[in-house]
């Protein structure tokens, strides 16, 4: 129990509907327009004056540091699906989108994944369900092999829905840039799963799901800071402010952080879901401050800072 709960309880399951579907649940000449200054979404032009370290060596596969530019557009997974004016704009924020964060032991950076960490993503993934299920160390090439295909499906849905990494650097720096974890973010319907967990969170709602930090990382707050940055970055992108997620009901852990961090439990799962082999589940709900536009706040607070 303790170690599904250290998981944050991601929710992958075999879609019973279909077959090979299931839900595990900058620009680089000026400073993007999504970084906020609101502390800990930082802009570019204001790190030095917090604790947040960015100076990542560009040579590691993991390196996330502030000039690397990275078009989702030339993403070989996206797909040829046609996109709007107003997605294509999205898509240009989710490019710029980073969370920065000081830890006690080190630095937490999170961003959209990319496409070379996708295969890192599928393996944190693949054994946070193994570890959660207590399954046979057998089926782990077979479950990365699926998380991987889960998550190309996802990634054709993008701007409606984005998969979030997290990286992690101690304080000595000596271990280099490490994937800490990872969370699925849904903005509206567009980007929902067609067979959600049950209970079943209304389609057109912000849905955060698949959430799950590395194992040797865990009790340092860095599951506290993926769950904000998601907050963070569904308050600028979602047109709907109230967020839903679902934790299973042993997850004691996972459940007393929702709870912190103001989630209030709206529906729970009858005893007859057990009959179909799944742990019952709370679905949780959570009302998110309402901002003005990145591009607004960002505009004004620097004019702000130039009178000052």
């Amino acid at each position: 129990m303790a170690a599904a709960a250290a998981a944050l309880s991601p929710f992958l399951y075999l879609d019973p509907n279909q077959r090979q579907h299931f839900h595990i649940h900058l620009n680089p000449t000026k400073t993007p327009p999504f970084l906020s200054s609101r502390n800990p979404l930082l802009s570019l032009q204001r790190l030095h004056q917090c604790n947040c370290r960015c100076s990542f060596p560009s040579s590691s596969p993991n390196s996330v540091t502030p000039s690397q530019y990275y078009s989702f557009l030339d993403d070989p997974y996206r797909g040829s699906r046609f996109l709007s004016n107003e997605e294509l704009e999205k898509l240009k924020a989710l490019e710029s989108f980073v969370y920065l964060q000081e830890l006690e032991s080190g630095s937490l950076w999170v961003r959209v994944m990319r496409n070379e960490e996708m295969d890192l993503t599928a393996g944190l993934l693949a054994e946070s369900f193994a570890e959660s299920m207590l399954m046979p160390l057998g089926y782990g090439a077979l479950l990365r092999f699926l998380v991987k295909q889960y998550l190309i499906e996802r990634r054709a849905v993008m701007p409606h829905a984005v998969t979030l990494v997290g990286f992690y650097r101690d304080k000595g720096g000596e271990k280099g840039n490490e994937l800490a974890g990872t969370v699925e973010v849904c903005f509206d319907k567009r980007g929902a799963n067609a067979s959600p967990p049950t209970p079943i969170p209304p389609k057109n709602s912000p849905y955060i799901c698949n959430m799950t930090v590395t194992k040797q990382l865990r009790r340092r707050g860095i599951g506290w800071h993926l769950l904000k940055a998601s907050e963070e970055l569904l308050s600028q992108m979602a047109s709907t402010k109230e967020v839903y997620l679902h934790c299973r009901m042993i997850d004691e852990a996972p459940f007393n952080m929702y709870i912190k961090a103001g989630y209030n439990v709206v529906q729970t799962d009858s005893v007859l879901i057990l009959l179909t082999l799944q742990r019952r589940k709370h679905l949780m709900c959570k009302k998110l401050p309402v901002y003005n536009s990145l591009y607004e706040s960002d505009m004004s607070e620097s004019g702000e800072e130039l009178l000052s």
